[in-house]
């Protein structure tokens, strides 16, 4: 397992939640982490900005580079990416968390909403990957992660809301083809996944706080998501691991740490089957060096 120390990680949708999370898990080991998020200005109903998260960065021992990046916009992603390696010198891991949900039906479903939901998390995860790959390129050990779930055609993921789960699909797809298309650079390319809900801003404003309460913590996803991005990159490529196995891997048993309450049972995320346990042979070792 390798060190993120002097490490520079692109992060999108940072400025809370899940991509927060992982930026303090790197900031702890010295990484150079680049914060690409819309919040600049404190938001009523919504903790963070770019900027808190870059306080907190520097707190727990990284350097942070705040970025205002709507993540839809090629010039504000390509702006962003170019200011990264003129303060860090380079880019070795990009980590495409930024995402929009929405559980509508067809038919309720707006047109213009759904051109949110593809353009963040299909379109964003493409290009923000396609921008930085000359980047990884020249890094000694370069991975992309992407925040989505394993693959899967079952029809049950897709009644209720064929285009939330189409999006989402579509960054996983992303990862399938891209870890076949840059393995000989080197590049690794997976997906990462929680088994249960993370207690999100997502989960409180669009779904209910009592479901919010039977998540855990976005902290799981990030000790998860260390393991997998300082795994050797020409090893450990084209996986869709969901979070708990990996750590289960690691030796993680007490599980109920990153429940919101201890008491209280988490519920299952979508998209993850009870028999999909997807950690990759070549993880192992490194988790158990």
């Amino acid at each position: 397992m390798q060190s993120l120390k002097n490490k520079v990680i692109f992060i999108t949708g940072a400025s809370r939640g899940i991509g927060r999370e992982i930026a303090l898990k790197c900031a702890r080991d010295g990484a150079k982490i680049a914060i690409a998020a819309k919040t600049a200005e404190k938001h009523p109903k919504l903790e963070g900005t770019i900027y808190s998260v870059a306080e907190e960065i520097k707190a727990a021992g990284g350097e942070a580079l705040p970025l205002i990046v709507d993540v839809r916009d090629e010039a504000m992603v390509s702006n962003a990416v170019s200011q990264t390696v003129a303060t860090f010198g380079g880019i070795d891991i990009l980590i495409n968390n930024a995402s929009a949900i929405n559980l509508a039906s067809t038919v309720d479903l707006p047109a213009k909403k759904m051109d949110l939901i593809f353009a963040v998390n299909v379109r964003a995860t493409f290009m923000c990957s396609k921008i930085c790959i000359s980047h990884l390129k020249n890094s000694s050990n370069p991975h992309i992660l992407n925040l989505s779930p394993p693959l899967s055609i079952k029809p049950k993921w897709f009644k209720k809301h064929v285009a939330y789960t189409f999006s989402k699909y579509g960054m996983s797809m992303c990862t399938l083809g891209m870890a076949e298309e840059f393995k000989n650079d080197g590049i690794a390319v997976n997906s990462l996944w929680p088994k249960t809900l993370i207690a999100t801003a997502a989960i409180a404003n669009n779904i209910s706080k009592i479901i919010y309460h039977m998540s855990r913590k976005p902290s799981i996803v990030a000790d998860a998501a260390y393991h997998i991005i300082t795994s050797n990159s020409r090893e450990v490529t084209g996986n869709f691991f969901v979070d708990e196995f990996v750590l289960r891997e690691k030796g993680v048993t007490n599980f109920r740490q990153y429940a919101m309450h201890k008491f209280i049972p988490v519920l299952p995320d979508l998209f993850v089957d009870k028999s999909v346990k997807t950690v990759h042979p070549n993880l192992l070792k490194v988790i158990h060096r």
